[in-house]
């Protein structure tokens, strides 16, 4: 499985907990109790991503990104973004960001 593919996943696991609630679902307790809750779990796991990278513990890191990135999925199903305008806007920010390395190096050595 490609590695975007895994996001999808994840985000349509979100989608259909929206769909299906399930008695006990972590997922359906952040949806549940809104926005304010889903975007304090974001911050948590951004400063936990940001500890662990600090103390350089490179296993932790790796699980702590993992949870930043569900809870980010979870934040995105609540705003209505999916991953293909995220994957969108990364690509055009690659291509702007092409161009302006050629257009800085253009008759350079």
């Amino acid at each position: 499985m490609e590695y975007s593919e895994v996001l999808y996943e994840l985000y349509k696991v979100i989608l259909d907990r929206k769909s299906n609630p399930k008695e006990g679902s972590y997922t359906n307790y952040l949806i549940d109790k809104g926005i304010d809750k889903i975007l304090k779990k974001v911050g948590e796991e951004a400063s936990e991503t940001i500890i662990a990278a600090k103390n350089n513990d490179k296993n932790e890191t790796i699980y702590e990104i993992c949870d930043f990135m569900y809870h980010l999925s979870v934040l995105m199903e609540e705003m209505d973004i999916t991953w293909d305008e995220v994957f969108g806007e990364l690509a055009k920010r690659e291509l702007k960001e092409s161009n302006l390395k050629n257009f800085n190096t253009k008759g350079k050595i």
